[in-house]
């Protein structure tokens, strides 16, 4: 059994959820999500609770709001917790969860303590509790592999399509630099064409008109050289 539960202490509202008992926790932990983060009772036992951040959404920045709810779900699901003040709870992303093959069932270290953030609940606040309770529903067989692998093609496929656009993206650019080079050095030998047309003498005759060049070193003067052929 699953619990669901839905924050509306920031906008857009969040998805909280825990487990119904110690076994239930394992499998969370075993089929968390990248986007997660886990809440705790430190010291003391309590559920495991985690927020499904959205998209962009950080685990050290979360809005104060909704770190103060899943803090206060922490508290009222924890048999001693619920009775203490000044409680503290702590957090941490679902992947920096650590759970070795040594450990009890629903145990947990972490891989990073440096990645590990507390929060102090001074009471239990009824308000936020029952508000949170008129959001619960309940999943009593959770698919959560099939819901993680569900997740991670969904994941493959937007990588994909960004992929794919930026190699597309990258071939018009490409083309585009093709197109403009060859009309850069068609330009160029238009001018020098040009150029060439419009220089002094271009267009002057080497030959006379008689068919002989200026000097005397054409086919008249070599006429003879011919003459033993014929």
């Amino acid at each position: 059994m699953v619990y669901y539960f839905t924050s509306t202490a920031t906008e857009p509202a969040a998805t909280i959820y825990m487990g119904k008992d110690k076994y239930e926790n394992e499998e969370l932990i075993k089929h968390g999500w990248p986007e997660d983060v886990w809440f705790h009772v430190d010291k003391l036992s309590s559920a495991h609770v985690y927020v499904r951040l959205g998209d962009g959404g950080e685990w050290d920045s979360m809005p104060g709001a909704l770190v103060d709810d899943l803090a206060q779900l922490c508290k009222a699901n924890s048999i001693e917790g619920n009775k203490k003040s000044n409680v503290t709870v702590i957090y941490t992303p679902w992947d920096n969860l650590l759970k070795r093959g040594d450990m009890a069932v629903g145990q947990v270290s972490f891989k990073n303590s440096k990645k590990v953030r507390r929060v102090c609940v001074a009471a239990r606040e009824n308000a936020v509790i029952n508000r949170l309770n008129k959001t619960r529903r309940e999943d009593p067989n959770p698919e959560l592999l099939q819901m993680r692998m569900d997740r991670d093609k969904r994941e493959r496929n937007v990588r994909k399509r960004a992929a794919d656009a930026q190699r597309a993206e990258e071939r018009r650019a490409a083309e585009q630099r093709r197109s403009d080079k060859d009309a850069r050095d068609y330009a160029h030998v238009f001018a020098d064409a040009k150029s060439k047309k419009e220089a002094p003498g271009a267009d002057d005759d080497i030959f006379a008109a008689d068919g002989s060049s200026d000097g005397d070193d054409g086919l008249g003067a070599h006429a003879s050289d011919f003459d033993d052929f014929m």
